[in-house]
């Protein structure tokens, strides 16, 4: 019966530690984008997609950062309410 006991708590350990060897999920060249986020997706500078935020020009990166600056506040709910 002892030595019942000690496989399955020696067994339960191992279960327990596997899962402590988990392999973390990253890219091993790190994170890479195609081109600036300001610069849209579009084929040509003046075009953009349904989800293009009016007011934006493509290719424009002040006024990408105002955008997100904008968005960031809109999501804040103290400034919604007020």
């Amino acid at each position: 019966m002892r030595r019942l006991s000690a496989t399955v708590a020696l067994v339960s350990a191992l279960v327990l530690l596997a899962a402590c060897t988990e392999k973390p999920q990253t890219n091993a060249h790190g994170v890479r984008l195609d081109a600036a986020p300001w610069t849209g997706t579009g084929t040509k500078p003046d075009t953009g997609t349904a989800f293009t935020a009016s007011g934006w020009q493509i290719g424009d990166r002040s006024s990408w950062e105002q955008h997100q600056k904008t968005r960031a506040q809109n999501q804040n709910e103290y400034n919604r309410i007020n």
